[in-house]
């Protein structure tokens, strides 16, 4: 009557099955990774899938996985922020850009840090990290209650712990107040690191940095309840373990840090 075949007709309806179902197996997988990387991207997990989808014989274009995720309420928004943690101070050690004509071409060449705020429920606090710019790996981390220098320099030490060689690594951030102070530039010195800074008409020289800041807070923590300082610091051992060994960055072609920083270079 509507010019179709008994086979056509049925063989149509296994395939609406078929689709429903391997569409059912894609959501399943992207809320399992999410539970390690809650707020990775549609881009990101497109990739991370592709393995699987070729085993199970699953073809799904990017654009197609996009609306799968629209349809299922499983897009991320980015979220904006921004709190001044950034003070500069005249009569504080100055040193000049080394990165201006510089790009590194492996792990611990170069090292870039920032403090950014956390919200908790008691209050804000205040995240230092120290992140690996060639390979984006976190290598130093610790979570303040204040914007004191003490939060950095247990970064600082973190961070020069988790490497059997510190001699020559540029050290690069802002012009605040912590990196800085006579402390934490000793720290430097003794570690053989060198200083630099970024300028006063530059605030895009640090834009690593402060990138990784935001993937910890807008991808992991903002996901968690924050209770306070304490409560915050264990969960932010499980984040950055979770950021250094599981989440894929486009810059490195879509390898994790970890991934970056020791298997190419073992």
């Amino acid at each position: 009557m509507f010019g179709v075949t008994r086979q056509s007709h049925y063989k149509a309806i296994r395939r609406v099955k078929t689709i429903s179902f391997e569409h059912h197996l894609i959501i399943q997988r992207v809320d399992e990774i999410r539970k390690d990387l809650p707020r990775v991207g549609g881009k990101k997990l497109h990739y991370m899938l592709q393995d699987e989808f070729k085993l199970q014989g699953i073809k799904i274009g990017r654009d197609q996985f996009f609306n799968l995720l629209r349809d299922n309420n499983r897009l991320i928004k980015r979220k904006r922020s921004g709190i001044r943690t950034t003070y500069s101070y005249r009569w504080f050690n100055r040193f000049d850009n080394l990165l201006k004509n510089f790009s590194p071409d492996a792990p611990n060449q170069v090292w870039v840090s920032d403090i950014t705020y956390v919200r908790t429920i008691k209050g804000f606090a205040y995240l230092s990290l120290i992140t690996d710019s060639y390979s984006r790996r976190i290598m130093g981390y610790h979570l303040s209650k204040d914007l004191s220098t003490n939060g950095c320099v247990k970064a600082l030490k973190m961070a020069i712990n988790s490497c059997t060689n510190t001699n020559g690594i540029i050290h690069h951030s802002d012009r605040g107040v912590q990196y800085c102070s006579t402390q934490y530039t000793k720290i430097l010195e003794e570690g053989n690191i060198r200083s630099s800074m970024t300028q006063p008409a530059s605030p895009l020289d640090n834009a690593i940095a402060e990138r990784i800041n935001g993937i910890i807070k807008q991808e992991f923590l903002d996901t968690y309840y924050l209770s306070g300082v304490r409560d915050t610091r264990q969960i932010l051992k499980k984040v950055v373990q979770s950021y250094n060994s599981k989440r894929p960055h486009s810059s490195l072609a879509y390898k994790t840090p970890n991934q970056c920083h020791y298997e190419e270079h073992v």
